[in-house]
């Protein structure tokens, strides 16, 4: 993995290790589902202004129907559902917990894209799968 990528991929992780601290503050007095939905409403803020400013419209009108149709089960399985049960998840349970969780969707991922993709993994990437399954396990039922 270059030093790019594993900077981008940690931004992420950071991203999404102080996301669910804010998402059960934020879903105190309210239902998962409209705090997923304005969760949305401010992403799509921020997208909207970035297609705005980039010139953005050009490049999603280019987007081909096969791509769409991808992007479109994604969406509905990531975003919509994934995060529904997730939101579901931390404001009925811990952040910690949920957090947790919620982190054994590589296991899924790795599986897919042997299956989808042909991917090849080492004993030791496999062992990692293993060490994140157990360390899940042991956080949810500890």
């Amino acid at each position: 993995m270059s030093l790019m990528l594993f900077v981008i991929s940690m931004s992420g992780a950071l991203c999404w290790g102080l996301a669910p601290v804010f998402g059960k503050l934020g879903l105190a007095n309210i239902t998962p589902l409209d705090g997923l939905a304005a969760r949305t409403v401010v992403t799509l803020s921020f997208l909207l202004v970035w297609v705005i400013a980039s010139n953005g419209f050009t490049r999603i009108a280019a987007i081909s129907s096969q791509d769409w149709f991808y992007l479109g089960i994604e969406a509905f399985l990531a975003t919509l559902a994934g995060d529904l049960a997730y939101y579901a998840a931390l404001k009925w349970g811990g952040a910690g917990v949920s957090a947790v969780v919620f982190a054994v969707s590589p296991i899924f991922t790795v599986w897919l894209s042997k299956i989808v993709f042909q991917e090849v993994f080492t004993w030791v990437q496999l062992c990692g799968v293993a060490m994140v399954a157990v360390g899940v396990f042991l956080v949810f039922t500890g």
